[in-house]
């Protein structure tokens, strides 16, 4: 019992992830660590999570509107992730995340000009753990600052991630 409380404090995994949207692409690098915690279980199923913290790179290939212009964004993000997966924790699984990052400088792409370098990034996400403990997925994630400030246009990207437990 002591192990299972303990761990829930342990990073014990880590995760890279590609993701493209509007003319913006970016990797993210990420450490994550189970909360170990058991909501709603039911047939073999139940809703967990983790903490993810992520370090990620932007390219911009249309800064300020103008098209092959670029900006380079760096964001420090971190997010707590609610995942519907199996009580094995392998196998296919759903999760969904609301958290906060901060942003370099101020996202101005595409047409899209954010008023504040601090952001909020929510996703919906589906994947597959192997038995090896390979988690590869599938997200939509939204950049916006959640009505803070004015204009806030939102970003949204299509996320593959793959993670890897140690």
């Amino acid at each position: 019992m002591l192990f299972a409380q303990s761990s829930a404090h342990a990073i014990d995994s880590f995760s890279g992830e590609f993701a493209s949207g509007n003319k913006s692409q970016f990797v993210r690098a990420g450490i994550q660590w189970n909360w170990d915690k058991v909501w709603f279980q039911s047939n073999g199923t139940h809703l967990g999570g983790y903490w993810d913290l992520t370090l990620t790179q932007w390219r911009n290939n249309a800064y300020q509107g103008i098209s092959g212009a670029t900006q380079n964004i760096t964001d420090v993000g971190i997010t707590p992730v609610f995942r519907l997966q199996n009580d094995s924790k392998k196998g296919l699984y759903g999760e969904a995340a609301v958290g906060a990052h901060l942003f370099s400088h101020i996202y101005s792409n595409n047409g899209r000009q954010f008023s504040t370098a601090f952001q909020f990034g929510d996703h919906l996400g589906v994947g597959y753990v192997f038995q090896n403990g390979l988690d590869l997925s599938l997200k939509v994630q939204h950049f916006s600052n959640g009505a803070i400030k004015h204009p806030n246009p939102g970003a949204n990207l299509a996320v593959i991630k793959a993670g890897f437990p140690f």
